[in-house]
């Protein structure tokens, strides 16, 4: 098995990350800005085991371990706050939930 280095592991991990931000930034579906921000907590996670493969220690693997059960945690409290008011207002936009402030 060949050896891929710690800085291509980093590099995708970034540019991962850069997706789910630029999407997050730009969409204004709520569902949409919930993948990106599970594609930025996987970037975080890929790091962690890459760098704990690369150093030999497993405290990166357990950290990952630890994002993803915040993860599924994420999705599960956004997807019932998405279907409360989806079923309230009949849309998942982001424009549309603006009036909720006051």
């Amino acid at each position: 098995m060949q050896f891929v280095p710690l800085q291509v592991y980093i590099l995708v991990a970034a540019l991962l990350f850069t997706i789910g931000a630029a999407g997050f930034c730009t969409r204004r579906n709520v569902l949409v800005m919930l993948m990106c921000v599970e594609l930025m907590l996987t970037s975080a996670s890929l790091v962690f085991v890459a760098a704990a493969r690369a150093h030999t220690d497993v405290n990166g693997q357990v950290i990952a371990l630890f994002l993803i059960a915040l993860a599924a945690v994420e999705v599960a409290v956004g997807l019932a706050l998405v279907v409360a008011v989806f079923h309230n207002r009949r849309s998942v936009d982001v424009d549309t939930m603006s009036d909720l402030k006051g």
